[in-house]
């Protein structure tokens, strides 16, 4: 599994609850662009129309050597979900009030896949306990290093 591009924000931004795998509808300068490693899911996020997962912002540079079928780089692309698991994504998200985003695009084989989670928006003071957490997960980790140098 090689990743493209992940989205470390989200993690920052919300509660990731549940992670689903889904295949996208791409077109030929579109794949070669993601071979370049030129993709970005940042703001990237996930809604759900006719039972169909469509992905919006997720911005592919245009394929340097294209043509006049060149792709526009932040149109809407269909996610590739069972019809099951869409159901299920488009109800929690409108009875729970949850967030469809983007986390990670990667390759498996020579298919494109995205990561998708099923998330809950976090509050200010949440934002800053994670913050606190991961500093001191660092200062605890530079500790550690110092502390085998002896």
């Amino acid at each position: 599994m090689k990743v493209i591009c992940s989205n470390k924000r989200a993690s920052y931004e919300y509660f990731i609850l549940e992670k689903y795998e889904a295949g996208i509808k791409l077109t030929g300068t579109e794949i070669k662009s993601i071979r370049l490693g030129k993709c970005n899911i940042n703001d990237a996020y996930v809604i759900i129309k006719n039972n169909r997962p469509y992905i919006l912002n997720m911005h592919i540079a245009k394929y340097e050597n294209g043509n006049i079928f060149n792709h526009q780089e932040t149109r809407t692309r269909e996610l590739l979900l069972h019809k099951h698991e869409a159901i299920k994504l488009a109800t929690k998200v409108k009875l729970d009030g949850l967030a469809l985003v983007a986390t990670k695009a990667y390759f498996v084989g020579s298919l494109v896949k995205i990561e998708i989670a099923l998330c809950r928006g976090k509050k200010l003071n949440d934002k800053r306990e994670a913050i606190k957490e991961a500093e001191s997960k660092r200062n605890i980790a530079k500790q550690m290093k110092i502390a085998s140098r002896y």
